[in-house]
């Protein structure tokens, strides 16, 4: 379907239900979240819909970048906050006006991560606006990899109920090698990083339509 047909047929749903889901149009059109955004952002900017959202709900992941991004929303206001950091967790707790909330299980004493089958329970109560993922190494064919089986699967819980899949890693990643695979760049919608990724991994970034943020 070409994006003006899709963008009258979002239209015609809007009508006929009132009100329709991201999730809905990406199940309804079967394209990619990325894809439904853009279309929604598009249709609003021409006053042909009206996005409506709640306060933001962000999850913040396991590492020393996620931990940066924690760092970063200090200046924020009003955010809701669910976390398996106990790091991250300690320093928003001086956010008053933030609704902070710790997942449930093991507390890996090597760097406060919460992990186990209690935590992805946990996470799969969520539906979350953002999710803010660390990882361990990216290899030059784009696989997001990982040391530690748990923490894959509790990677793959966040990016199940997040809207929007936000990776945070430092250059040093690229490349680096961990025997877990966690998946490819399509799991993801935006990398944020502090310089140009590799030729090899940036052909996966454009192959998989994932907004490159250069910090």
């Amino acid at each position: 379907m070409k994006q003006t047909q899709r963008h009258d047929a979002i239209i015609e749903l809007v009508r006929l239900q009132g009100y329709v889901s991201t999730e809905e149009l990406v199940e309804h059109f079967d394209v990619s979240p990325q894809t439904i955004r853009r279309d929604l952002n598009d249709l609003a900017d021409q006053n042909k819909i009206q996005r409506h959202h709640g306060g933001a709900t962000l999850f913040i992941d396991i590492g020393t970048t996620p931990e940066a991004v924690a760092h970063a929303l200090m200046n924020h206001k009003n955010l809701r906050v669910v976390t398996n950091n106990l790091n991250v967790a300690t320093l928003l707790t001086a956010k008053e006006d933030f609704r902070l909330i710790l997942a449930g299980g093991e507390v890996r004493t090597r760097d406060g991560g919460i992990m186990g089958e209690a935590t992805l329970d946990f996470i799969s109560q969520f539906r979350l606006d953002y999710g803010i993922l660390g990882i361990s190494g990216i290899d030059m064919d784009g696989s997001l990899l990982e040391f530690d089986y748990h923490e894959v699967r509790t990677k793959r819980a966040i990016i199940e109920n997040s809207r929007c899949v936000m990776l945070v890693t430092d250059h040093s990643k690229f490349g680096r090698n961990a025997m877990v695979n966690l998946g490819n760049m399509n799991l993801i919608d935006y990398l944020f990083t502090d310089q140009l990724p590799p030729p090899s991994v940036m052909k996966i970034i454009e192959q998989y339509d994932v907004q490159l943020e250069l910090c």
